[in-house]
């Protein structure tokens, strides 16, 4: 599954220079002009990455910050691209976690996407759900018990589908077996729910060996 970002900038020798530096890593690359319409991509879509015209693009600094209060590119590896109006310092604070400094050379390009490769492959484990049918148990703090089906699982959470009324109280456990593995109980929180029986949870608190176990899982399938 190729790794995907989105650089919102319009300078072309940033674009140009980026392009590149993403391609020789095998990183596909989105390229958007404005911070409304990047806004608009953030809401809807998912990216491994997001790259950030901070100073040179209007309305960059704020597509920066509220990244990490959105739903589906929170987690992102962010980069905030710099030209002298906000510094190193401000740009972590605001979010980023790989700053580059105008004007952008090739290597130095290189040097920071090969450095968060690992990281872009980190955050699509974390989300990438394998599709299962996985009988599973959710728990809730009042000691309520539902037999559910899980649809998908990631090694951040789970899709499921039930039968009847949902739980009372506040989800607390899930218990589940992947197919291979031996059982395994982590807490949990409830993500969504609608009303015709499907719900999304979230592990809040895996054990070490048991989040080893998941993402070893995940990679493997």
């Amino acid at each position: 599954m190729a790794l995907i970002s989105l650089l919102l900038s319009r300078d072309q020798q940033v674009i140009g220079v980026i392009r590149t530096a993403l391609q020789k890593v095998a990183v596909e690359v989105e390229i958007c002009r404005g911070a409304r319409s990047g806004c608009e991509i953030l809401s809807s879509e998912k990216f491994d990455a997001v790259i950030v015209d901070c100073d040179d693009l209007q309305g960059g600094l704020d597509v920066l910050q509220n990244l990490r209060h959105g739903q589906s590119n929170r987690n992102s590896v962010t980069f905030a691209i710099l030209n002298g109006k906000t510094t190193t310092h401000e740009a972590f604070e605001l979010g980023a976690q790989f700053v580059l400094q105008k004007p952008i050379s090739p290597s130095a390009a290189a040097r920071c996407f090969n450095t968060a490769l690992g990281f872009m492959e980190r955050e699509q484990r974390r989300y990438f759900r394998r599709p299962v049918e996985m009988a599973t148990l959710v728990i809730s703090n009042l000691g309520q018990e539902l037999k559910v089906t899980a649809t998908n699982v990631s090694e951040g959470g789970m899709a499921i589908t039930f039968r009847g009324k949902w739980l009372k109280g506040v989800v607390s456990k899930v218990s589940f077996t992947l197919p291979g593995e031996p059982a395994m109980e982590t807490k949990a929180q409830l993500a969504w729910v609608d009303g015709s029986g499907h719900a999304g949870l979230r592990f809040s608190e895996l054990s070490q060996s048991s989040r080893q176990k998941l993402e070893r899982w995940v990679s493997d399938h």
